[in-house]
């Protein structure tokens, strides 16, 4: 890792407010959406964004790229999309008379996979090398990909034809999953008049972002959220919280009747990093409860398994984590 100057906490804390604010300036109505963007950038990992079309899915990470000094690429997934078109490949140069390998869309900082359920499984599957090591192998060559890496994929779950449902292991790499709705009358209202000023100045430049982070400053705030407290009972806390899905019946025979598979160590190390990226947000050096409630149903939602039972009886994800919150008991 490159030697990073000594950046303030404070000033890092505040580039990071004010990158929220202007991110939901622009994204309106969709805060939860804005701050799982800024929490998978400080946890270093991956965003799954579930929502109907038209809900700004798109928007927010093209927003926030623009706002950090990173390069941008949206694979648009489609049912004839090829692995290579994700990594690249190895092409003939008659010039030359060799082969030279032309990088594939992976190998840009921040990438967005627009609608990746409507790729097949073997491309699916080509992000998840690059996902979980940082690096993508084409034929007998390992490439690393750029130490500021962040995958944010898109699905929607109106539209089933045609579509190819991401398997657990799939799920599993990304850090949070995101369930965004149709905003609110208040919201819907300011959403029109923001889009008739776009339209007003579509001919004119746009206005360059306020703020523009760079990549030694998102890897000093990485390090500052990784350093936030956790109270061993916290700990505890957290990681028995995890627990409970993979031992439901500890917690009654309405959990276990649920509960087919639990979340895997994976979702206990997303959930203490995403809560200290949280309490860093808000300005402290210690993580709260409240700060693990905040993010556990997205670290949660992807990771466990309904049974048939709960399928059949119209149970969803959250309904199970809320009951879990309920009867799990803080320290």
């Amino acid at each position: 890792m490159m030697d990073m100057p000594e950046i303030a906490p404070n000033r890092l804390q505040q580039a990071f407010v004010q990158l929220r604010d202007e991110l939901r300036d622009c994204i309106i109505g969709q805060p939860k959406l804005v701050d799982c963007l800024l929490l998978a950038l400080l946890a270093d990992g991956h965003l799954l964004v579930e929502g109907a079309p038209g809900l700004a899915k798109t928007t927010a990470v093209k927003a926030l790229a623009a706002r950090i000094e990173a390069d941008f690429h949206r694979v648009q997934f489609t049912p004839d999309l090829l692995p290579a078109d994700l990594t690249g490949t190895d092409v003939f140069r008659p010039q030359s008379g060799n082969f030279e390998f032309e990088h594939g869309p992976l190998f840009h900082n921040i990438v967005l996979a627009d609608e990746i359920n409507r790729a097949p499984a073997k491309v699916q599957s080509a992000l998840l090398e690059a996902m979980a090591e940082h690096q993508i192998t084409v034929g007998r060559a390992t490439r690393p990909l750029p130490e500021l890496f962040m995958v944010m994929a898109t699905q929607n779950p109106i539209e089933q034809e045609g579509t190819f449902a991401l398997p657990e292991a799939q799920l599993d790499r990304f850090l949070l999953h995101v369930t965004i709705g149709y905003p609110d009358a208040s919201a819907e209202l300011a959403i029109l008049r923001l889009a008739r000023e776009q339209a007003s100045r579509r001919m004119h430049p746009s206005p360059a972002p306020k703020s523009l982070l760079g990549q030694d400053d998102v890897f000093a705030a990485r390090e500052a959220a990784m350093a936030v407290h956790m109270a061993p009972a916290l700990e505890e806390y957290l990681a028995q919280l995890v627990l409970a899905t993979r031992d439901a019946g500890r917690y009654g025979a309405e959990l276990k009747r649920w509960i087919a598979w639990g979340a895997s160590p994976r979702a206990t190390i997303a959930l203490d990093r995403c809560s200290r990226a949280q309490a860093w947000l808000a300005g402290r050096d210690y993580v709260l409860p409240e700060d693990i409630h905040a993010i556990v149903h997205e670290v949660l939602r992807h990771r466990v398994l309904l049974s048939y039972e709960a399928e059949a009886e119209g149970v969803r994800s959250d309904q199970v984590i809320g009951r879990l919150l309920d009867l799990v008991p803080l320290p």
